[in-house]
């Protein structure tokens, strides 16, 4: 699934060729998505000039003004600036044409992807009405996880999961997290120090900086704007790597399951 920096580096890379653009026309292929592609699209958007690209987690949010187009990439979708006129291959399910002669295209082979539109005058969507905070940004910080791990049971991998606790903490990147903190994935969260907190924080913190610098993890579904892959699983310590040797420590890499998701850590570094 396309995580936070994967996002994050779809929008940078998006972003030039949209913002200052008109929409001359919406293509649905496809509407039947995780949530249904509005029959009002069109109608909505159409002729609206996008004012900026931003990103909420894992949302891409299309500034329009007093419509804001949310898009989603799903478990394996990928966004692409190409030529409006361009056959489009299956799976190429909408297109958003812009006055340039280029057109936005999202390709979701599973469907688990969204193009939806909401009046940011009225609020929030309810997609982003509960979200966490950034985890790069001013609100998470050591006093604000530490906080809320008390009392609590569940697992502090699970815990930074939680989009309702901090957003874009993907199932890659907090194995990651984990170990550079030197905190293991399945102790309780009710049992981090408040310097475990600031350090896990930093460690969240580093990691994606860097993955979005190095342009995310070459998922086998996931490719740039431009059809490029990211290459920041180049730089992975433990994820994926079951049975080898810890790169920084030679122990041997263990693998467990942590929410029924497939979780890395080292058994040395790690040690509480």
């Amino acid at each position: 699934m396309p995580e936070l920096p994967e996002v994050e580096t779809t929008r940078l890379g998006i972003a030039p060729h949209l913002t200052g653009r008109r929409i001359s026309a919406v293509v649905v292929r496809q509407p039947r998505l995780r949530w249904p592609v509005p029959e009002t699209l069109s109608q909505q958007v159409r002729d609206r000039r996008i004012i900026g690209v931003a990103r909420r987690g894992k949302y891409l949010l299309l500034d329009c003004g007093d419509i804001t187009i949310l898009m989603h990439l799903g478990m394996s979708g990928s966004l692409r600036i190409v030529e409006a006129d361009r056959t489009p291959r299956p799976h190429d399910h909408v297109d958003l044409v812009l006055d340039s002669g280029k057109a936005l295209r999202l390709h979701d082979p599973r469907r688990f992807g969204a193009v939806l539109c909401f009046d940011p005058r009225k609020g929030l969507h309810p997609l982003l009405s509960r979200l966490g905070p950034e985890p790069l940004g001013e609100q998470f910080d050591g006093d604000y996880l530490y906080r809320q791990t008390r009392r609590r049971r569940t697992a502090v991998k699970g815990l930074i999961m939680d989009s309702h606790v901090v957003v874009g903490v993907g199932n890659i990147y907090a194995s990651e997290s984990l170990f550079l903190a030197g905190i293991r994935p399945r102790r309780a969260s009710g049992r981090l120090t408040r310097t475990e907190a600031f350090r896990l924080v930093e460690a969240i913190r580093t990691v994606l900086t860097a993955a979005i610098e190095q342009g995310g993890t070459t998922l086998r579904d996931f490719v740039h704007e431009d059809g490029s892959h990211g290459y920041f699983s180049r730089q992975l310590r433990v994820y994926g790597r079951a049975g080898l040797p810890c790169l920084c420590c030679g122990a041997t890499v263990r693998q467990v399951l942590v929410g029924q998701r497939s979780t890395f850590y080292c058994p040395a570094c790690q040690r509480r």
